[in-house]
C-alpha cells in the first residue's frame, strides 16, 4: 500500500511540473540560469542560402575552429534539416563585456586563405549566404532598421524595426566581395528574481549580432589577443579577392544589456520576423466567403434532394408510368465496383494515415508543444505519426476493399503499405544523391536512411497489415441497393461532365480557402523564415475538410444526375483538385518570390513540390471521397426502390 501511495506521490508531482511547465510556450525546455561569468556557449547550426537551397555546415568555409570539434547528437527532425550543431571559439561569460578579441588562436598572427578557400567563401558570398549560430538554444538575428512609409513628423521619432534570421556572410559591391570578419554580439538578459543574500543569476533572452567587414591593417591586435577597432568612418572593409590568397584576422566583440523580457516570451521577436503582417483580414475574409458559400451550397442540395426523394417516393405510390429520370435511374449501377479496386483502397488507405497525421500534428503544434525552439521537434513527430498511424490506414483500405468484392487482402495490404511510402522514398533518394553530390549538409546521412527504412518496414508495414486483417474481417459497408447483373448503358455526356474540367470547378474553393495560409508555409519551408501559426492552420484545414466534402457532394450529385455511375474513382481525383492549383501555386511563386537560377536547387524546390502536391491530392481527394460515398449511401437509402 505504501509503495502505491508513493508511486501516487511520484506520479502528482509529475502532473504538477508538467502542469508548470505549461506556462512556458513549450513544455520540456527548462531555463537555463546564469550567475556573473558563466560562460555562455555559442553554437553553429549551418550556412543556409534562400538562393541555392543547399544548406552547408558550419565548418564546411574556413572559420576558426575551436581546439576539439564537437557535434551535437541530432533528432531525425534536425538531421532532415540539414542542421549539424557544432562549438565555436568564441569566448562569452554572462555579462562579462568584450571590447575587442581576435578570435584564432594565435594572438596577432592574421588568417591566411589559400586560393581555394578564398574561391569558396567569394561563391558562398555571392550565393548569397547566411550563417546560424545560437546562444542558450536561441537563434542569432540581425536587426534591420528602416523608417515606415507613416507621416512626415512621426518619422523622424519612429523606426520599424525588423529582424533578419542568422547574419550575412559578407557582401558584393560591383565584382568585388567583402567577407564580415568581425562580430559584434549584443547579448540581452533578464535579471531573476532571487533571495537577497544570493547571488543574482540571468536569462539569455535575445542575441543580435551586428556584423563588420574590417581590413586586416585597419584591426590593430596586439600580444593578448585583444583588438582595437577603427572609427566607422575611416576603416576599409575586407576584400576577399578570389584570385589570389587573403589575409584576415576574423575578431568579436560581446555587448550586454538589460532587458524586461521574460524567458517565456524571448521567442517573440523571432516569430514576428517576416516582413508581412499577418493578413488577419484576409484570413477571416476566406473563412466568411467559404462558410457563406458551403451555407448556400448545403441548402440548394438538401432542397434540390428533398424534391427528388418526395418525387420518386410519390411516383411509386401512384403507380405512375412517367419515365424515371435523374439519379434514381443509375440504383442498380451505383455501387458496381470500380476498375482497379486495390489500387483506390490503397490511395485511399494513405489518404487516411495522412490526414490523422496531420491533424494531430496540427492539433499538437496548436497547443504549443512543437514550437521552432525545440528544433527539429515537428519532422520527427511527423514522420513517427505516419508510421503509426498506418493502422488506421491499413483498417479503412481493408474494409473498402472487401466492400468492392476484392479477395487477395494480402496483396492489398502490401500495396497500401508500400505505394505512396514508396513514391516519396523514391523522390527522396533521388534529390539526395544530387545533394550528396553538392557536399551539402542537406543530403540525410546514409544510417539515418536506414533507420527510416527499418521504420518504413519495421513499424508501419506491419502496423498496416494489421489494420488491413481487421478491416478486411469487419462487416463491409453495407449497400442500401443492389447491383444489377448487366451494366447500364451511359448516355453521352455533355462537355462540363469532362473529367478535367471537374477537377478545374472544384479545386477553386478549397484552394482559395487556404492559398494564403501557403503563401506562409512557402515562405516557412524556402525563405527560412519560422512558421508557428498553427491556430490558423487548424482553422484552415477543418475549413479545408468542410469545403472539399461538399464540392465532392455536389460534383457526384450532378454525375448521377448525368446517369453516369462511374463515381468511385472520378471523385477521388476530382476532389484532389485543389492540388493542381497548389502546383500553379508553386510556380508562381518559384518565379515571382525566389531568386533561384541553378538546375540543382530548381530540381530540389520542383521534386519537393512534387511530394507536397502529391500529398495534398491524397489528402483532398480521400476526404472528398468518403464524403461523397457517404452521401450515396445515405440518398439511396431515403428511396423506395422495387
Amino acid at each position: 500500500f505504501s509503495s502505491l501511495q508513493g508511486r501516487l506521490r511520484h506520479a502528482l508531482v509529475v502532473l504538477l511540473l508538467l502542469r508548470g511547465t505549461a506556462a512556458f510556450y513549450v513544455p520540456g525546455v527548462a531555463p537555463i540560469n546564469f550567475h556573473r561569468n558563466d560562460p555562455v556557449e555559442i553554437k553553429a547550426v549551418k550556412l543556409t542560402s534562400s538562393r541555392t537551397q543547399l544548406p552547408y555546415e558550419y565548418y564546411s568555409l574556413p572559420f576558426c575552429q575551436p581546439t576539439k570539434i564537437t557535434y551535437k547528437a541530432e533528432n531525425l527532425g534536425e538531421v532532415l534539416r540539414g542542421d549539424r550543431i557544432v562549438n565555436t571559439p568564441f569566448q562569452v561569460s554572462m555579462n562579462v563585456e568584450k571590447k575587442c578579441e581576435v578570435l584564432c588562436n594565435v594572438p596577432n598572427k592574421p588568417v591566411a586563405l589559400t586560393v581555394e578557400q578564398s574561391k569558396l567563401i567569394a561563391e558562398r558570398i555571392r550565393e548569397d549566404y547566411y550563417v546560424h549560430l545560437i546562444a542558450d538554444n536561441l537563434p542569432v538575428a540581425t536587426r534591420l532598421e528602416f523608417y515606415s512609409n507613416r507621416e512626415e513628423e512621426e518619422k523622424k521619432k519612429e523606426k520599424d524595426v525588423q529582424f533578419e534570421h542568422g547574419y550575412r556572410l559578407g557582401f558584393m559591391d560591383g565584382n568585388k566581395f567583402y567577407l564580415h570578419n568581425h562580430l559584434s554580439f549584443i547579448l540581452y538578459y533578464h535579471r531573476e528574481d532571487v533571495e537577497e543574500n544570493q547571488e543574482p543569476t540571468y536569462r539569455v533572452v535575445r542575441f543580435e549580432v551586428i556584423p563588420q567587414s574590417i581590413k586586416l591593417e585597419d584591426l590593430k591586435a596586439d600580444e593578448k589577443s585583444m583588438c582595437t577597432l577603427p572609427e566607422a568612418t575611416g576603416s576599409a572593409p575586407q576584400e576577399i579577392d578570389p584570385s589570389k590568397e587573403n589575409q584576415l584576422l576574423f575578431t568579436y566583440s560581446v555587448h550586454w544589456e538589460e532587458s524586461d523580457i521574460k524567458w517565456a516570451s524571448r521567442w517573440d521577436t523571432y516569430l514576428t520576423m517576416s516582413d508581412v503582417q499577418i493578413h488577419w483580414f484576409s484570413i477571416i475574409n476566406s473563412v466568411v466567403v467559404v462558410f457563406f458559400l458551403s451555407g448556400i451550397l448545403s441548402m440548394i442540395i438538401i432542397r434540390t434532394l428533398r424534391k427528388d426523394i418526395a418525387n420518386y417516393n410519390k411516383e411509386d405510390d401512384i403507380e405512375d408510368t412517367m419515365e424515371e429520370s435523374g439519379w434514381k435511374l443509375v440504383h442498380g449501377d451505383v455501387f458496381r465496383p470500380p476498375q482497379y479496386p486495390m489500387i483506390l483502397s490503397s490511395l485511399l488507405g494513405s489518404g487516411i494515415q495522412l490526414f490523422c497525421m496531420i491533424l494531430i500534428v496540427i492539433f499538437v503544434a496548436m497547443l504549443g508543444m512543437l514550437s521552432p525552439s525545440s528544433r527539429g521537434a515537428l519532422m520527427t513527430t511527423a514522420c513517427f505519426l505516419f508510421m503509426f498511424m498506418g493502422v488506421f490506414g491499413g483498417f479503412f483500405a481493408g474494409r473498402l476493399y472487401r466492400t468492392l468484392k476484392g479477395h487477395r487482402w494480402k496483396k492489398g495490404a502490401f500495396c497500401t503499405a508500400t505505394l505512396y511510402p514508396g513514391v516519396v522514398f523514391t523522390i527522396c533518394f533521388v534529390l539526395n544523391c544530387f545533394i550528396w553530390g553538392k557536399h551539402s549538409s542537406g543530403a540525410v546521412p546514409f544510417p539515418t536512411m536506414v533507420a527510416l527504412l527499418c521504420m518504413w518496414f519495421g513499424i508501419s508495414l506491419p502496423l498496416v497489415y494489421l489494420g488491413y486483417y481487421f478491416g478486411f474481417r469487419k462487416q463491409p459497408y453495407d449497400n442500401p441497393v443492389r447491383t444489377n447483373q448487366i451494366p447500364r448503358q451511359i448516355p453521352e455526356q455533355r462537355w462540363y461532365m469532362n473529367k478535367f474540367v471537374g477537377i478545374l470547378m472544384a479545386g477553386i474553393l478549397p484552394f482559395g480557402a487556404m492559398f494564403i495560409e501557403l503563401f506562409f508555409i512557402f515562405s516557412a519551408i524556402w525563405e527560412n523564415q519560422f512558421y508557428y501559426l498553427f491556430g490558423f492552420l487548424f482553422l484552415v484545414f477543418i475549413i479545408l475538410v468542410v469545403s472539399c466534402s461538399q464540392i465532392s457532394i455536389v460534383m457526384v450529385y450532378f454525375q448521377l444526375c448525368a446517369e453516369d455511375y462511374r463515381w468511385w474513382w472520378r471523385t477521388f481525383l476530382v476532389s484532389g483538385g485543389s492540388a493542381f492549383y497548389v502546383l500553379i501555386y508553386a510556380i508562381f511563386y518559384f518565379v515571382n518570390k525566389l531568386d533561384i537560377v541553378e538546375f540543382i536547387p530548381s530540381l530540389l524546390y520542383f521534386g519537393y513540390t512534387a511530394l507536397m502536391v502529391l500529398s495534398f491530392w491524397l489528402l483532398t481527394g480521400t476526404i472528398g471521397f468518403y464524403a461523397a460515398y457517404m452521401f450515396v449511401r445515405k440518398i439511396y437509402a431515403a428511396v423506395k426502390i422495387d
